[in-house]
């Protein structure tokens, strides 16, 4: 028998040693065969935060059964019809490295770095389910990589793919840029301008640990819907590795704010926040 995924969390619901047991060991040792139930429900959930958005639809396409699986390159879109989502406001993702995008994207475009899982959670989570989704990528093995991560959750209509660089794609429109710092660039910054808007785009169970003294938190997967909340002009944003402040920034972009990128990792020893005297305890 082989140690199994807990139901309701991300991956697993009980710590296992090794890559097999019995049964025997298991009427043993294993919580859901030794505990009441209330007792391993309650333990099972405690550790819980929020969860990705598109859990939702799991049980149901799970409950339906798989279907055929279409792993076949997107409806190419060219520059002109690009031009013309980015302009509705459709979610056009670039797959690009996140320094890449920020050096040179097209205005509007929404940055999700092609890493294997993150990738997929934060497409997942901050996408409305069944949205449009237009893929920007350096190479069509990008656009194909993208596309079998994607299915694998359940997003399998993509409305179309475009490959090539920003000038490229631009069809008259100059690609545009924002700066990437380091938690060190952000306390120079701080130093400089006491009222400097800085944002915290991590979890809250990450939150409660401390962060940037006076950053305002927001959590990533809430960003689209409280983006209100963010003054316009220039904003300083940090998660714990980049990773969703890279998206936060190209969220901040698309709706004319001005962000800086900080790009690294917040409890990384000699570079994160606590190294270069930021992190604040209190901060909730």
């Amino acid at each position: 028998m082989f140690p199994s995924h807990g139901f309701g969390s991300f991956c697993a619901a009980t710590p296992t040693s090794g890559d097999s047991s019995t049964v025997g060991e298991q009427a043993r040792v294993n919580p859901a065969l030794t505990q009441d139930e209330q007792t391993f429900v309650d333990e099972l959930i405690a550790g819980l935060t929020a969860i990705p958005a598109w859990y939702a639809h799991m049980g149901p396409a799970n409950a339906a059964g798989p279907a055929p699986v279409d792993l076949s390159m997107p409806r190419p879109v060219d520059p002109a019809e690009l031009a013309e989502r980015l302009a509705a406001g459709e979610w056009v993702i670039d797959l690009r490295s996140r320094t890449a995008f920020a050096h040179r994207h097209l205005p509007g475009a929404l940055n999700f770095e092609l890493a294997i899982a993150t990738f997929v959670t934060y497409v997942g989570w901050l996408v409305p389910w069944g949205a449009p989704i237009t893929l920007i990528g350096e190479t069509a093995e990008q656009v194909a990589d993208a596309r079998r991560e994607l299915v694998r959750i359940g997003i399998d209509r993509l409305a179309g793919a475009a490959i090539g660089s920003p000038e490229a794609l631009a069809a008259g429109r100059e690609p545009v840029s924002y700066p990437v710092s380091d938690f060190a660039g952000l306390a120079a910054a701080m130093a400089a301008d006491p009222d400097l808007v800085v944002l915290d785009a991590r979890r809250t169970d990450e939150r409660a640990g401390g962060g940037v003294r006076g950053s305002r938190h927001i959590p990533i997967h809430d960003l689209p819907g409280r983006i209100d909340e963010v003054p316009d002009g220039d904003v300083w944003v940090y998660c714990g590795s980049g990773y969703r402040a890279s998206i936060a920034a190209s969220l901040l972009a698309r709706t004319g704010r001005r962000p800086v990128l900080v790009d690294g990792g917040y409890d990384d020893p000699g570079t994160g926040a606590a190294a270069v005297g930021l992190h604040d305890a209190s901060a909730r």
